[in-house]
């Protein structure tokens, strides 16, 4: 079957579900497997460069705090109709993070063969486990889905087991973009919740909205969790003075505890593919230092220094 994926956590579930040989387009950010993805045709591109951008310039190309702008995907259809795709999996969850649904319907449109556009729109942990199903079932592997799902499944209750009798339970920020501030909501509080911790200021399944500095002042967090949509380690790392230099930063329990933590959001946090589990593994380590899964690298989560 050929697939096109036009959302990174779609080129996600199709490389879980043994697929990746069948993309035959992707995003200019699928990235994962990168030996599967290397080779595939790309079928978007960024309205601009968002490395020559700030995290206020990049919020304000896409349409500011309402995040509700332009998407920063432009979508060559040309090249998609010469992928002639039977599948094409987008989104409707975010319009600013991926092409929408109604975007990929109105380019598909006009091609010959009719190609299945598949929307992904989960909220949470379960949603995102389901979204492997939905897929699966699509592309003809429904059963094998359905083992991958429960392996995953089995592995966010592991970290949970593994966790639940540590106290205290750490409450937990966790921001995924820096100026404006925005907590992470949708999955992230669930993956806290399952690593031991308490999530503050967004609930689970909630699409949040861009929050004042001092409601995170206000909550005091035990850890404080970076996670950038969108951003590597390094990049955060550029823009750590967005909130170093905020009133009250040094007075922040996280900050005098040392525990301030950079992640890969990208990786782990921002996409809802399979990799949210390895997400809550991480935590599990950076909230209580239990092991889940495999060692935590410095490239998946590192204390602020």
């Amino acid at each position: 079957m050929r697939i096109v994926s036009l959302l990174p956590a779609a080129t996600d579930i199709v490389a879980e579900l043994g697929l990746a040989a069948d993309l035959v387009g992707r995003t200019h950010e699928c990235d994962w497997p990168p030996r599967a993805v290397a080779g595939v045709p790309v079928v978007t591109s960024a309205g601009f460069s968002p490395d020559d951008l700030s995290s206020r310039e990049i919020s304000a190309a896409v349409g500011g705090a309402a995040h509700s702008g332009s998407s920063l995907y432009a979508l060559d259809t040309e090249a998609l109709g010469a992928l002639r795709p039977e599948v094409v999996l987008t989104q409707d969850l975010c319009d600013v993070c991926a092409v929408s649904y109604a975007g990929a319907s109105r380019a598909v449109r006009v091609l010959d063969g009719g190609p299945r556009v598949l929307s992904l729109e989960p909220r949470t942990l379960e949603d995102v486990l389901d979204c492997l199903v939905t897929v699966g079932e699509l592309l003809g592997v429904r059963e094998h889905a359905r083992e991958r799902r429960a392996a995953l499944a089995d592995r966010l209750e592991a970290v949970r087991e593994r966790t639940a009798g540590r106290r205290p339970r750490p409450r937990v920020v966790a921001i995924e973009w820096l100026d404006p501030l925005w907590p992470a909501g949708h999955w992230v509080p669930e993956q806290i919740a399952y690593a031991g911790g308490e999530a503050l200021l967004a609930a689970p399944g909630e699409h949040t909205r861009p929050m004042d500095w001092e409601a995170v002042r206000a909550a005091r967090p035990d850890v404080l969790l970076l996670m950038p949509c969108g951003f590597a380690p390094e990049r955060t790392l550029r823009e750590r003075e967005l909130l170093t230099s905020l009133p009250g930063w040094e007075e922040l329990p996280a900050v005098r505890a040392g525990a301030v933590w950079v992640l890969d959001g990208p990786a782990y946090f921002n996409r809802p593919g399979p990799r949210v589990v390895r997400g809550a593994e991480v935590l599990a380590q950076v909230l209580h230092g239990v092991a889940a899964g495999a060692p935590v690298t410095p490239a998946e989560a590192f204390r602020l220094g």
